[in-house]
């Protein structure tokens, strides 16, 4: 990847957490960097050096972060936003492009900005990989927090994917501060998809600590998720073999 030497924006997904995993593109633009921007867990995963500000915020001021990205690229800095994973999935990349168009008006010339979105390996697939090939078939990535949706919209599309018959992936499943919602979604998935689908919770995958727990929707419960969980739902056609979960590349009609 070329960059230019004048200002510019990447914005960059570091995988599920093991640092093998993080793109050799990725790890280029960072090294040519002036500035990193993002959330503090992930601006600490990001080595310190001379020439580099670290710019690390809370949660829930992405849009606040990226307008800051976009200010000093403007300036004439190198600036690289980090998320996790993949930035293009429920992480910075639609932030920045939001606040890109928020600033339309006020800001023209920020249009002619270089803005690259480097991807990365989402927690979806990363889990989907340590337990073989769930989402092998048609699937659905949803964000269970109502953060940036009410929830109604959240039980309408799981009944929806459900009947539809795809398989499914879940972020941010289950917090302190919703405890409750996640309970609710698993009694919308039994009716949906069947009591004996089997559903996947992978705990901080390809970190050390990684757990694996695949059961039948008839047993599982909300306690085993929480927001270092990636949930992974099958079809009624998804299946054990050996000691992995597949779901074959085939459906019946109807």
């Amino acid at each position: 990847m070329k960059l230019s030497q004048n200002g510019w924006v990447v914005i960059a997904g570091l995988g599920p957490g093991n640092e093998a995993l993080v793109t050799q593109e990725v790890r280029d633009a960072i090294g040519e960097a002036t500035d990193i921007v993002g959330y503090i867990p992930y601006v600490k995963r990001i080595e310190p050096r001379q020439g580099l500000t670290l710019h690390a915020t809370d949660n829930r001021v992405e849009v606040d972060r990226a307008t800051h990205a976009l200010e000093m690229a403007a300036e004439g800095k190198r600036v690289v936003v980090v998320s996790s994973g993949d930035p293009g999935v429920f992480a910075m990349a639609s932030a920045v492009f939001e606040a890109l168009e928020n600033s339309a008006e006020a800001h023209p010339e920020w249009l002619d900005l270089e803005i690259k979105v480097l991807p990365g390996i989402t927690a979806m697939l990363a889990a989907a990989a340590a337990i073989g090939a769930p989402l092998g078939h048609d699937f659905a990535a949803i964000n269970l927090s109502d953060n940036l949706k009410p929830w109604s919209l959240i039980e309408k599309r799981l009944q929806l994917v459900g009947e539809a018959g795809l398989a499914m992936a879940f972020y941010n499943p289950r917090s302190k501060s919703r405890p409750h919602q996640f309970a609710r979604a698993l009694e919308i998935l039994r009716e949906a998809c069947g009591q004996d689908t089997l559903i996947t919770f992978a705990r901080d995958v390809t970190k050390p600590g990684q757990e694996l727990l695949t059961v039948p929707l008839k047993d599982a419960t909300p306690e085993m998720a929480d927001m270092r969980t990636v949930v992974i739902v099958g079809n009624r056609d998804t299946r054990r073999v050996g000691n992995y979960v597949y779901t074959p590349r085939y459906a019946a009609e109807g």
